[in-house]
Parts: C-alpha cells; sequence; structure tokens
C-alpha cells in the first residue's frame, strides 16, 4: 500500500490521502511528505472493544466526509468489511483489495462478512488469477480484477554488495512459513560453507522465535542458522544472499518472492494455492516445490547450493520476469482500475 501511495502521489493533478484506523495505526514503510496522513486521536482501548470499534467506523466515516475523495482504495481481508460497513449509503466508489489465500477461511463471522458485504463494492481487486476462479463462486464477475502487487526494485544504493553464500528467508515466524521444517532441511544438507539466515519476527501472538532458536541449538547449528528478527532494511540481506527459500503453505501474493528475485536470487518455493506460481516459472527462475515435499525442497536447494552457473541463470531470468510487477507497471493498473478509466 505504501508503494502505491508513493506513485499515486507522484501523478499529476492527484491527492492521495491515508487513512489509518487499526488500534496501533504506525507507519513502518517510508512514505512520501506529499500523502495526507489521518489517524484517530484516541486511543484504541482494547479492554471497550466494542465501543472503540463503533468509535473507529464513526471516525472512518468522518474522515471520508470530509476528504470527499473521488475514489477509495481498501487493504485487508479482515479489515474491507469493517470499511464497507463504515462507509455504507455514501455515494464514493469503494474497491477492495483482499490480500489472502483465497481458499482460506477467515472464520465462521468473517467468512460471512467477506460474502455479504464485498458484493457492495464497485470491485474487488484479487491478487492472482486463482484467486479469480475461487472468487467468482460467491462474486460478480464483473466486479473482479486481477492485479498482482507492485514489486519494489532491489538494488545496491552506492557500491557493490559482495555477495556471501547465504540462503535468505523473509518472513513472520508464524507456523504457516514452517521455518522448523526449512531449519531442519539446512541442517541435513550440512553444508559448513553456507549459512541460513531467517528475517522476521513473532507475530499474530504466536511465540515461535524461542522455539526456533531452541530447535537451532539442539540441531548444533547454531554457528551455521541465524534468526535476524525483524529488519527494518532487509534489502541488504538480499543484496547479501546467493539464494531464497521459501516454505510457506499458505499465500496471497509472497512479495518477499518477487523482492528476492528483483535481486538476482534464484527461488526454491512450496507451490502453494495461490502466489508462488504466479512470480516463479519452474526450472526457469528457480523450483516450485509440490506442497509439503521436504525431501524434493531438499533437492533442489542442494542443487542451488552447489551449482554457481545455476544460480546466476535462475537469478538473471527472475530479474527479467519480474519487472512485469513493477512498481509503475502496477500502479497504473490500480490507478485505472479504481478511477474506472
Amino acid at each position: 500500500m505504501s508503494e502505491l501511495a508513493n506513485y499515486f502521489v507522484g501523478r499529476k493533478q492527484t491527492e492521495v490521502h491515508m487513512v489509518l484506523y487499526g488500534k496501533e495505526p504506525e507507519i513502518f514503510y517510508p512514505l512520501l511528505p506529499e500523502v495526507i496522513l489521518h489517524r484517530p486521536a484516541a486511543a484504541f482501548n482494547n479492554k471497550y472493544r466494542t465501543w472503540h470499534s463503533i468509535k473507529r467506523l464513526y471516525y472512518l466515516r468522518n474522515e471520508i466526509k470530509k476528504i470527499r475523495p473521488d475514489t477509495i482504495l481498501s487493504f485487508g481481508e479482515y479489515w474491507n468489511s469493517f470499511v464497507l460497513l463504515a462507509l455504507s449509503g455514501l455515494k464514493t466508489p469503494v474497491y477492495v483489495s483482499d490480500r489472502c489465500q483465497p481458499d482460506k477461511s477467515l472464520g465462521r463471522k468473517h467468512d460471512w462478512l467477506r460474502r455479504f458485504f464485498y458484493c457492495k463494492a464497485n470491485g474487488i481487486i484479487v491478487q492472482t488469477r486463482i484467486a479469480k476462479e475461487i472468487y467468482k463462486r460467491f462474486l460478480p464477475e464483473d466486479k473482479l480484477f486481477v492485479i498482482g502487487n507492485p514489486i519494489r526494485n532491489i538494488k545496491p544504493d552506492k557500491s557493490e554488495i559482495k555477495k556471501e553464500n547465504i540462503v535468505l528467508s523473509v518472513g513472520r515466524l508464524i507456523k504457516t512459513k514452517h521455518h522448523d521444517e526449512l531449519i531442519k532441511i539446512f541442517a541435513r544438507i550440512d553444508n559448513q560453507e553456507w549459512k541460513l539466515i531467517i528475517v522476521g519476527d513473532d507475530a499474530i501472538k504466536q511465540k515461535n522465535k524461542q522455539k526456533l532458536q531452541e530447535l537451532i541449538t539442539e540441531l548444533q547449528a547454531d554457528d551455521h542458522i541465524e534468526l535476524a528478527g525483524k529488519q527494518k532494511d532487509v534489502g541488504e540481506f538480499y543484496l547479501r544472499s546467493k539464494i531464497f527459500a521459501f516454505t510457506s503453505s499458505s499465500e496471497g501474493f509472497p512479495n518477499v518472492i518477487g523482492e528476492a528475485m528483483s535481486a538476482g536470487l534464484p527461488v526454491v518455493a512450496f507451490d502453494c494455492a495461490a502466489g508462488p506460481a504466479e512470480l516463479i516459472e519452474d526450472r526457469e527462475t528457480g523450483y516450485l516445490v509440490p506442497l509439503f515435499d521436504y525431501e524434493a525442497f531438499e533437492d533442489r536447494l542442494k542443487l542451488l547450493m552447489y551449482d554457481d552457473n545455476l544460480q546466476k541463470e535462475f537469478g538473471k531470468n527472475g530479474q527479467q520476469k519480474i519487472k512485469e510487477f513493477s512498481v509503475d507497471h502496477i500502479g497504473e493498473k490500480f490507478f485505472r482500475t479504481i478511477l474506472n478509466v
């Protein structure tokens, strides 16, 4: 969303407002100063969750009425229904961007809310062709638009960063990313000249970092496997590494795969329901591995670790492939869609 906001604000005669309304509305990714930010003055008190959620509904509605925008773009599968409810009855077009694995249940309540409210949006932007096919079962096809994510270009700011024998993985330390299995795979390969670095931190109340560290110690791999935690600048890690490994089983559209390809890294990833197959061309830019086939994942990763030429070939192909997801290209698609051009 930050990439899109920065792209929109660069267009002539375009004013961009970003309205934040969550419990802790923080800015993590950089925004250009021209983006006009709106944040609620009152803090969200989870002790009075229902009352404060209602207050957020009215805050969001009132901010939109003050701004009087030509169009609205909402992000987040859990929150799009909240936005559509808050703006019910207003005439401003609302487009929602659904970000999750398309066949994933969000729970009975959220699944019902999505089915009820999404059809009231002017358009539903999904990330993959598979997502569109799934959503066609309960949403009008003429309201569905397929637009991938904008992928930022990862390149050195100044001097060239020296490549090291690093297998990199980036993602929140949650169960569906299966970092424990990646750690076991890397430990089994047991190549002392290589290192595995996992960038990411605990999330959604899952405290997995300590468990993963205990697993690394148990496998006597502390010297070769590093949990790097939350990082503001992941770009340096992409540029230092030679291979990107991604064992996630649940994705909407994994930006980290695109960023790795942008940095010239070959990728090994599971072919989960949506996302990786939109980015990776098997045996051209990396390897798509059947879901949960850890033995095949290990074989593909080992192939890349022991073949410099294959790394470079796949990496170069990936840099070409990922250009179709450039910020300018994807930003233009979003812009024309939400303004119904």
